[in-house]
């Protein structure tokens, strides 16, 4: 589980999460959604302990966030930062062992864990062995999935996992990141500014504006409960983006 009690983080003079109280329940999947600069990504940042809060606290397993506890707690957690974040000079293999290799893991434990999640990832064999320059959109976001899943973490967190893919491939990944949290059952913190998205993946979604929590629930509940005018324009514009396709460009 993974407790936030009045959490507040600030550049400068942009106050980029703002009194944020929220428990993430263990098990289940939670959606952080909301506009460009509402503050979720900063939040997930805070929860994997690579920002420190200003003012409030954060408790991850029972056991309180802090600096020094830091290292240690990020061992419960993969994380998949925007983008993947793969190094550009490893293979896909060493990306994905890179922990692996820091603790201290025989070669064939390591290799027995990476067989597991190929498979779980569908990630073609062949691939392991490429650099990420080398991999499909689609292939280098399994190899960082496979690479956060590497340590078997008991918590995932995903920023815009998904966001710098076409449709097609989205989708398939959508559907296979679905069945691979139905499958393991990790606690998942997935952020993203797709309000369907976060509506398939997740049990709960938190909608942030200016740092600060708007409305927590369901889907449903954004839709037929909403807390206030800004809950009702954000899922009206989302609703918005998948009824009215661009207009096409001159032939």
């Amino acid at each position: 589980m993974i407790r936030l009690d009045e959490v507040s983080k600030s550049y400068g003079d942009v106050l980029a999460v703002d009194r944020v109280t929220l428990t993430i329940e263990d098990g289940r999947t939670t959606a952080l959604i909301g506009p460009s600069g509402s503050g979720k990504s900063t939040l997930l940042s805070l929860i994997v302990g690579l920002e420190q809060p200003d003012a409030g606290t954060i408790e991850v397993e029972s056991h309180l966030l802090t600096p020094k506890s830091a290292p240690h707690l990020r061992r419960l957690m993969g994380y998949v930062i925007q983008d993947g974040g793969l190094f550009p000079h490893l293979t896909a293999r060493r990306n994905i062992e890179l922990m692996a290799r820091e603790d201290g893991w025989s070669a064939e434990r390591r290799a027995a864990r990476l067989d597991e999640l190929r498979q779980l990832t569908r990630l073609p064999g062949a691939a392991l062995e490429r650099y990420p320059a080398e991999l499909s959109g689609g292939q280098r976001q399994r190899v960082s999935l496979m690479r956060a899943l590497m340590l078997d973490p008991d918590i995932l967190l995903m920023d815009e996992p998904l966001g710098a893919l076409d449709p097609l491939i989205r989708a398939d990944l959508q559907d296979d990141l679905a069945a691979i949290f139905e499958r393991l059952r990790k606690t998942v913190v997935i952020v993203t500014h797709d309000l369907p998205e976060a509506a398939f993946f997740a049990e709960r979604i938190v909608l942030m504006n200016h740092g600060r929590l708007v409305q927590t629930g369901r889907f449903a509940d954004l839709v037929e409960r909403p807390a206030g005018e800004f809950v009702t324009r954000f899922v009206r514009a989302s609703a918005r983006r998948l009824a009215d396709p661009p207009a096409a460009g001159p032939m």
